[in-house]
């Protein structure tokens, strides 16, 4: 039968109500780990334990191989992925102590972001970005929280320095009240499952209401702790048992996100604050890259991640498209038609990139790197030089052992530019075959400290 006018009609005012209908907007989960090491999940790297969930989520996403935090120290990464900001511009820096500050509330996290937005939002786990009523979650934008304020090794058993922390016992909140005031080994033990336990009920409570979930593992930073299910389950030790536990949460997340029938509405996003923290030796992670936690060079700056979209991002892709954590807001808020922050923050919307559209460009020129309040060199935006200004960095002189410290020395390395294409691991200081750019990052750089840190 020929299509009549009716037809033609029937299908236009099909088609206009369908493009009416309002699209769902996505909730987002993002899985924040402690120290973890570029090497230590399946497929980043090809460790002696079994990381399946972790390897499904790669599966069904894509794994970004050159991903990048701005600073390799917990507080100041950390500030950065909530806020968008470099510490430069937020002044959060290194790794605050307990009941400090923190960050200055001027400046929006993602938690109130979504907040305005409608978003039901909750964070679960390590938080390290103020610990004081005004910079605590409920008053940064959470609706729901519990976990720790700080590091779990800033606690009376410090392997280094316990007197530092005698007169402020490590504490668990929830929603904003302290729920344990001392927080035993035999509590550490039960922190990935707790975190995870919450996440799972928050996802399974909150339905077909647009979320944000955070959930930021205090594991595998040292000390390190395995519940019950995990502990010598690895067979290759207390880091291994720690892994897979991590590995399980994945698992049960993306179950509960299954099960209520949000997983293709949900955005995940699975990285690390930093490298590892090598000094711990066998209770540390691995990466490939030079040195690791605490300094600029990739082994501390660079996470393996993951983003997984369904429908929008590629399954079982792999991109080398550079990115930066400070991008995660305003991409992220961007998708959720959400507004921006009305502070000035410095990360741009990447999507495209992200998303693996081929003409996509950085829309950024380079990225900085630093350590503590030391502004150390740039990054250019897609990933291809890298020039560390004069700086002295922490190398490893010895290795500590089953949650011993190691010994650090000092080294020093003069004006270096890296082709990082080639030499990604940074051995070679090509400045003199490559002056003119080695003048353009300096450029850079000479603007970002002008801007940062005057």
């Amino acid at each position: 039968m020929q299509p009549t006018r009716r037809h033609f009609l029937t299908a236009a005012a099909s088609t206009l109500a369908a493009a009416a209908k309002p699209q769902r907007r996505p909730n987002f989960v993002v899985i924040f780990l402690d120290d973890s090491g570029y090497a230590d999940f399946h497929p980043f790297g090809n460790p002696a334990y079994p990381t399946p969930n972790v390897q499904k989520l790669a599966s069904q996403g894509c794994r970004f191989t050159n991903f990048y935090v701005p600073q390799a120290i917990c507080s100041a990464s950390r500030a950065s992925l909530l806020t968008g900001c470099y510490p430069g511009r937020t002044k959060m820096f290194g790794a605050h102590p307990p009941r400090a500050r923190g960050l200055d509330p001027s400046y929006a996290t993602m938690g109130q972001v979504f907040q305005a937005a409608g978003y039901k939002t909750a964070v679960y786990g390590k938080w390290h970005i103020g610990d004081q009523e005004d910079t605590r979650p409920p008053a940064r934008g959470f609706d729901e929280s519990c976990g720790l304020m700080y590091s779990n090794d800033m606690w009376e058993f410090h392997p280094e320095s316990p007197q530092s922390y005698a007169n402020t016992p490590l504490q668990f909140w929830d929603n904003g009240k302290i729920t344990i005031e001392r927080v035993t080994p035999a509590h550490q033990a039960h922190l990935t499952q707790w975190y995870t336990e919450h996440a799972v009920d928050f996802i399974q409570r909150r339905g077909r209401d647009p979320f944000f979930l955070y959930v930021p593992h205090s594991m595998p930073h040292v000390p390190l702790f395995a519940g019950d299910r995990f502990r010598g389950k690895s067979g290759q030790g207390l880091y291994a048992d720690v892994m897979m536990e991590i590995d399980w949460s994945v698992g049960e997340i993306m179950g509960a996100l299954r099960k209520t029938g949000v997983e293709k509405d949900t955005v995940v996003m699975f990285t690390s604050d930093n490298g590892p923290w090598t000094s711990y030796g066998n209770h540390s992670g691995r990466t490939p890259y030079r040195e690791a936690k605490g300094t600029g060079f990739d082994g501390g700056t660079r996470s393996a991640c993951i983003l997984r979209y369904p429908h929008r991002i590629k399954a079982g892709s792999v991109s080398s498209r550079c990115w930066c954590s400070v991008d995660t807001l305003p991409t992220f808020s961007s998708l959720a038609g959400a507004a921006p922050p009305r502070n000035p923050i410095d990360g741009l919307n990447v999507w495209d990139l992200i998303s693996g559209r081929k003409d996509a460009a950085n829309p950024h020129e380079y990225y900085p790197f630093s350590t503590g309040p030391n502004f150390e060199g740039v990054i250019t935006a897609d990933g291809k030089w890298k020039l560390h200004l004069p700086h002295s960095y922490r190398i490893l002189l010895q290795a500590g052992h089953d949650g011993s410290a190691g010994k650090y020395g000092q080294a020093r390395i003069g004006l270096s530019l890296f082709d990082m294409e080639n030499d990604p691991f940074e051995t070679t200081n090509v400045l003199e075959s490559h002056p003119d750019i080695a003048t353009r990052l300096r450029a850079f750089a000479e603007e970002h400290r002008r801007q940062f840190y005057q």
